[in-house]
């Protein structure tokens, strides 16, 4: 392809190859390190591969960003966006006004996740907005329920929930808060289930759930219940490195809340749509949240989106006679017609695709063959659920300690599986693999083959 484009307000052409990193910052990396090795160009997407701009094809390991859900260059998608531009591409939902795409999805939403009980829903532009909305819709279910001392959050350690002042305050990894503390005061953290890496070096995942959920409540014992609005979780930790908690976790979780009348709020927005093979990460768990923050999957990122659900308990709390209540909370492109157009259409194929299925079925293919990796030196641990797994790397087995960047060791291997064609992940010590859920058991031997050639490869490192 040309590498050539027009700048519009100079009538200039501008060479995309030479202006890479010159200009634009890129997220979770020093401005630094991108001038010293300019990112790759993807120019083009078609199902579980993209192209980058010279038509060099890579596996897409990571669903991009954990959410192309549904493969890239879908026609489904195209065509719904496309047909909903020939109308009308943005109007404003601030207070009365609407268009059809967004009520349309807000309807689908209350079916799919009526087993949760869910009742409203409040549009944003992706998962951030969403955590950030779901925070905000505590506090103010408390407030109008004559409890404004409850205005505090609990969430758990190498959690991550976005990167707006108040999902940065309850983000588990000091990675993501260091920069732009002091954040949002009265956020607390406790322990999570991380059968590789807890305080109690417990190794049995039921008791180790046990003892995080006695931590818990003493946590809570400590703060107050009476202070407390929310706890915050992922059914599956992500970015913090795919901790995978037993089955009892979620339900004696939900139990302890409840005893002390604390909101759950599930943070679904990488399990949210079939990812660990249930339709919201929450119910793979058997149990039900309050509130769910969900965006990625949504629209597989056709059109930037995001989705904060509340269930009947707390919707109430707005629809009592006499007490104002308004929403002085919202975003320029709430209900987005692109965003939910593309939404309607995408979950119209994880339905009738059966993605969540998918996920569970070649996602236990998938989890069985990265198994093969854990021979490797420097891989202390292999994990995950349905379509999202992590490697962890580390200076040796016995020890434990983080393998991190800018290792040449890492650095090897990312660089070798982008050689043979896949574009994999190392987030801090974890490769983290979560590919679009119409991935195949034969796109799973695809990635394995890459991946021993770059273990391979890293190990003479």
């Amino acid at each position: 392809m040309s590498t050539t484009s027009l700048d519009a307000s100079t009538q200039s052409p501008i060479d995309i190859r030479s202006a890479n990193a010159q200009h634009m910052y890129h997220p979770m990396i020093d401005p630094k390190a991108v001038q010293a090795a300019p990112p790759l160009i993807i120019d083009r997407g078609e199902g579980v591969h993209v192209y980058d701009i010279d038509g060099k094809r890579y596996l897409d390991t990571v669903a991009s960003l954990w959410n192309v859900n549904v493969g890239h260059n879908r026609p489904e998608v195209i065509n719904a966006i496309k047909a909903q531009l020939d109308k009308l591409a943005y109007y404003s939902t601030f207070q009365n006004t609407s268009n059809p795409p967004a009520i349309e999805l807000s309807a689908r939403l209350m079916r799919m996740f009526a087993p949760e009980k869910m009742n409203k829903v409040f549009f944003s532009s992706g998962g951030s907005d969403a955590v950030e909305t779901a925070l905000k819709l505590a506090r103010q279910y408390w407030k109008l329920n004559g409890q404004p001392d409850r205005h505090q959050f609990i969430s758990l350690k190498w959690g991550y929930h976005g990167v707006h002042f108040g999902g940065a305050s309850i983000n588990g990894n000091p990675m993501f808060r260091s920069a732009y503390e002091p954040l949002l005061p009265g956020c607390h953290l406790a322990e999570t289930p991380y059968t590789y890496r807890n305080p109690w070096n417990e190794t049995d995942p039921a008791q180790l759930a046990q003892l995080c959920l006695d931590q818990l409540a003493q946590l809570i014992e400590q703060v107050g219940a009476h202070h407390i609005a929310a706890l915050v979780a992922e059914p599956v930790q992500g970015a913090g490195g795919v901790i995978v908690p037993h089955d009892s976790y979620w339900p004696g979780l939900r139990q302890l809340l409840d005893q002390h009348g604390i909101l759950l709020i599930s943070d679904e927005i990488v399990t949210g749509f079939g990812r660990i093979g249930a339709m919201c990460g929450a119910r793979a768990w058997g149990v039900a949240p309050d509130i769910m923050a969900m965006a990625k999957g949504i629209n597989s990122g056709y059109v930037p989106l995001g989705a904060t659900l509340i269930n009947e308990r707390v919707a109430s709390a707005w629809n009592q006679p006499g007490v104002p209540a308004a929403l002085m909370h919202g975003y320029t492109y709430s209900g987005h017609a692109l965003a939910c157009a593309a939404a309607n259409a995408n979950l119209d194929i994880v339905a009738s695709e059966d993605l969540p299925g998918n996920a569970s079925r070649v996602g236990a293919y998938l989890q069985d063959k990265l198994q093969e990796l854990s021979h490797y030196a420097h891989v202390g641990e292999v994990r995950g659920k349905g379509m999202m797994a992590a490697v962890e790397l580390v200076t040796d087995k016995a020890s434990k300690a983080m393998l991190l960047p800018p290792s040449p060791y890492i650095q090897t291997l990312v660089g070798t599986a982008r050689d043979a064609g896949a574009i994999i992940r190392v987030q801090g010590n974890r490769l983290i693999l979560s590919p679009p859920l119409v991935f195949t058991r034969e796109n799973v031997d695809e990635a394995l083959r890459v991946l021993h050639l770059a273990f391979t490869a890293a190990e003479k490192v």
